[in-house]
């Protein structure tokens, strides 16, 4: 055992011996020594064709329109609104599209089963809210959960927009 022991450890000496190290380090010197090529020039910009504005009988872009040619935008009070003392939902924090319908589950009720992305599934019934824009559900089928969203109309109101979460093929 000594002795093979012995026969090892002259084998793993024999390996550290710097015989191989003299090639690399002429060709290293070699390399060094050549004269370095030449740099390629910068390339030329070309200039762009530059454009006058010449503005006729056109009105001036910089200018505000004039306040008779725009219409008077009002508000939008009236419709439906986001209720702001609801407390939010866990998946009201996970926006749509990163979201999928894995199943179902009916027990009393019928149970919609999503995963977010973050592998988590979560189970959901009518009346829960899920997404960025205020989406209850209204309705769990087989194949897609319905939403009803509230996004806002550009007039200070909002309005209902319908969206569904369709059910995933990938398990």
């Amino acid at each position: 055992m000594k002795r093979l022991a012995l026969i090892f450890l002259a084998a793993v000496l024999a390996g550290c011996a710097d015989t191989g190290m003299r090639d690399l380090e002429s060709f290293v010197d070699d390399v060094k020594a050549r004269p370095p090529g030449p740099i390629p020039p910068i390339p030329e910009i070309k200039q762009a064709a530059s454009f006058t504005y010449v503005p006729a009988a056109r009105r001036d872009p910089f200018t505000p329109e004039d306040e008779g040619d725009l219409e008077p935008e009002t508000e939008d009070l009236s419709g439906p609104r986001p209720d702001p003392n609801r407390r939010k939902e866990e998946l009201e924090g996970y926006s749509l599209d990163t979201m999928r319908m894995v199943g179902t589950l009916q027990q009393d009720v019928m149970w919609g089963l999503v995963q977010t992305s973050d592998g988590t599934i979560h189970r959901v019934r009518e009346g829960n809210y899920m997404g960025r824009n205020h989406g209850r559900i209204v309705r769990i089928n087989d194949d897609q959960i319905e939403l009803t969203e509230l996004v806002p109309n550009g007039r200070g109101g909002w309005m209902e927009r319908q969206q569904a979460v369709a059910l995933s093929a990938e398990q």
